[in-house]
């Protein structure tokens, strides 16, 4: 059985990340962030779960993206890894921050993930981020 808590580490490393980059679209306040145990995939590192207007209408709610983690895998990254994945999870997430996702095919990609992260890494060290 998949149990969830709430991730404070994640979302922390997730605003560095949103701050360092410039993400000015991604209103973290709109953002969660868990770490899930138990789950039965195989090779999942982490997800964003989107949710329409509908569903933010029926559940009362303005969060329009769940970010997850697969605690059992997520945990052992690298540092490096960890904000890849975060990278790329971020990408998924359209200009429009209306509960769409973007695809990997035309934009969340390996190249495009490590474009960010080489950028990440650099405004980090020179201390603009």
């Amino acid at each position: 059985m998949i149990q969830y808590q709430e991730a404070s580490d994640i979302e922390a490393l997730t605003k560095q990340i949103v701050g360092t980059l410039g993400f000015s679209h991604v209103d973290l306040g709109r953002v969660r962030f868990v770490r899930s145990s138990g789950s039965t995939s195989r090779f999942t590192v982490a997800r964003i779960h989107a949710l329409s207007r509908l569903w933010r209408r029926v559940v009362s709610s303005q969060v329009t993206y769940v970010i997850e983690v697969i605690g059992e895998r997520f945990d052992r990254l690298s540092e490096e890894d960890k904000e890849k994945t975060l990278i790329h999870e971020l990408l998924h997430i359209p200009k429009a921050f209306g509960g769409g996702l973007r695809p990997h095919r035309s934009h969340v990609n390996r190249r495009t993930v490590e474009k960010f992260y080489s950028l990440y890494r650099q405004y980090r060290r020179t201390g603009l981020g």
